[in-house]
């Protein structure tokens, strides 16, 4: 099997890997250094960085290591409970106006795209009308992106009931509601799919992938643990692969590889990111829990 770096580029999540900086605040710096100074990441996903200073220097930090960025807006979502599917418009408008800071520090980071996520499913009753806020947002968002850098608007699908508890949620949703915003000529927009996310919406990895083929335009390799409510790691926590009671590990990393190859999804002209969500679990090394995803996708890379 050919290098893998010839179909997309390895990325890793830097805000949870090192969740201490999930709020925008903490050792960014340092921490960025740990990934920027790794070559086996030719990608990094980042998220807000409050300081101006910090920011600035995060900025010339990834320019000179020469790697793609993304920009993860999930954390400025849930840190401040803001619901971007809202039908109550003032609420859906403090969500939107959030995303559009978040696309602008993402075109001065230099960043290809912005991740994030919809709200919280609201019930049958509301689900329509959720839906339909969620497409205003989105097409909104695409054209503020467009103007902004350029920059590609990624939806990333969530669990069901769980812990997001997302409107979007299952993937014939995901589906529904890119097919909707192609409708609108949003030619910036894609789904984000996250192999840890799979398990906790109670679909197969063939599943996931077959329905949402044509519109994913960005991957996310994690575990979970949905067994063992008592587990510090339950829920949409993603733990270090192959952890015990974990639903993940190298053969799920092949698989999934596996159905991308099948739907054409390498295919594309510019190589897509496939980033590592994973997250220490309270007294794990961070860099032990990077050295683990490294370890499990070169393993399931040489069994495609």
């Amino acid at each position: 099997m050919e290098l893998w770096q010839k179909y997309f580029k390895t990325g890793i999540i830097h805000f949870m890997a090192f969740p201490q900086t999930m709020k925008g605040e903490g050792p960014i710096l340092e921490t960025l250094e740990e990934i920027v100074n790794d070559e086996f990441f030719s990608a990094i996903e980042i998220s807000w960085i409050k300081d101006d200073k910090v920011r600035e220097e995060a900025k010339k930090l990834l320019e000179t290591a020469g790697m793609t960025v993304a920009y993860g807006a999930q954390p400025r979502l849930l840190t401040q409970s803001l619901d971007i599917s809202s039908t109550d418009e003032a609420t859906r408008k403090r969500a939107l106006d959030e995303l559009k800071s978040a696309i602008e520090e993402a075109e001065y980071m230099g960043a290809v795209g912005v991740a994030f996520l919809a709200g919280k499913d609201p019930g049958p009753e509301k689900r329509e009308l959720a839906k339909d806020a969620l497409v205003k947002s989105i097409c909104e968002l695409c054209d503020y992106a467009k103007v902004h850098g350029n920059l590609r608007v990624e939806l990333e699908v969530f669990d069901v009931d769980i812990e997001k508890s997302s409107l979007v949620g299952p993937s014939i949703v995901a589906r529904e509601i890119a097919q909707r915003i192609k409708k609108e000529q949003k030619d910036n927009f894609g789904l984000l799919i996250d192999l840890s996310h799979f398990p906790i919406q109670y679909e197969s990895i063939r599943d996931a992938v077959y329905t949402t083929a044509g519109y994913v335009t960005h991957i996310h390799l994690g575990n979970c643990i949905m067994r063992d409510k008592s587990h510090p790691g339950y829920g949409d926590q993603h733990p270090r692969f192959g952890i015990k009671g974990g639903e993940n590990g190298v053969k799920e990393i092949r698989d999934f590889l596996r159905a991308l190859f099948d739907v054409g999804f390498f295919d594309a002209d510019e190589k897509p990111i496939v980033s590592f969500e994973v997250k220490p679990l309270p007294g794990e090394n961070p860099k032990a829990v990077i050295a683990n995803a490294k370890r499990a996708l070169i393993e399931a890379w040489a069994d495609l």
